[in-house]
């Protein structure tokens, strides 16, 4: 057990999938969550399991590409928590397509959410984190960003983006004794996937076969990549920063 008692977390996408797990399993740790979501009645619903657990919760509807929504949601974290002490930039999107049949407006939601959001929350967070010389940023990056991903191009380009973005902002917040540090899921099964799948094609036969090919033989679930998390968010993680840590089943070994 990592004590994360009263600790105040973000977690961006927090509303279902990657983003859901990882707010429960900090919540059973002790922290109280605030969730920066677009989907509201999901988010609501998460909300709900976490003060089950007897901890605060916090749900603000916020669109992470946009700066001063972003800003805004970090304000109301400050008025109800009066800190924040980790911040878990979640949040993702992608269509799987082969990159010469996308196209430029997919090309850039695709950076808008999963970069520009993490550039956006990062900065915002520290500015309430350096006074105090103390936090704990979880980027969530992808195995896709470490060695690619068939159909992902623009979102593997992405997820390697926040790889090296998260060592540089690790260099530059050491001397707050600010942690920064990266999660690469493997393949799992959330909402967004089987969204994906659903629709046949392309997709579908990517995720096919991809059990097969994982060494323990199974796709991730939520909670083996919250567990992760709730590792960096701790104090026993004090030591560790700039790192990437892959959760994939052995899928990639590097």
């Amino acid at each position: 057990m990592f004590e994360l008692t009263d600790r105040v977390a973000i977690v961006t996408g927090g509303a279902r999938g990657i983003g859901k797990g990882i707010c429960l399993a900090l919540a059973k740790q002790g922290a109280n969550i605030a969730i920066a979501d677009i989907l509201v009645n999901e988010g609501n619903e998460t909300i709900a399991e976490i003060e089950k657990l007897g901890r605060k919760g916090l749900m603000v509807e916020t669109d992470i590409t946009v700066k001063d929504q972003v800003d805004q949601m970090v304000k109301k974290v400050m008025d109800t928590f009066g800190k924040i002490d980790i911040l878990v930039n979640n949040a993702g999107w992608d269509k799987m397509e082969p990159f010469m049949e996308s196209k430029p407006e997919t090309w850039e939601k695709v950076i808008a959410i999963n970069y520009k959001g993490v550039i956006h929350f990062t900065h915002a967070v520290l500015e309430q984190m350096i006074p105090k010389s103390y936090g704990k940023i979880i980027n969530i990056s992808s195995d896709a960003g470490r060695v690619g991903s068939m159909g992902e191009a623009v979102y593997s380009g992405c997820k390697g983006a926040i790889i090296a973005f998260t060592k540089t902002i690790a260099r530059e917040m050491a001397r707050y004794k600010i942690n920064v540090n990266c999660v690469c899921p493997g393949p799992t099964p959330t909402p967004l996937v089987e969204e994906m799948r659903a629709k046949g094609g392309f997709a579908e036969k990517v995720f096919a076969g991809m059990e097969r090919i994982i060494p323990l033989r199974r796709m991730g679930e939520p909670e083996d990549i919250a567990h992760a998390v709730v590792f960096l968010a701790s104090d026993e993680a004090n030591f560790i920063t700039g790192q990437t840590l892959s959760v994939s089943g052995g899928l990639t070994m590097c």
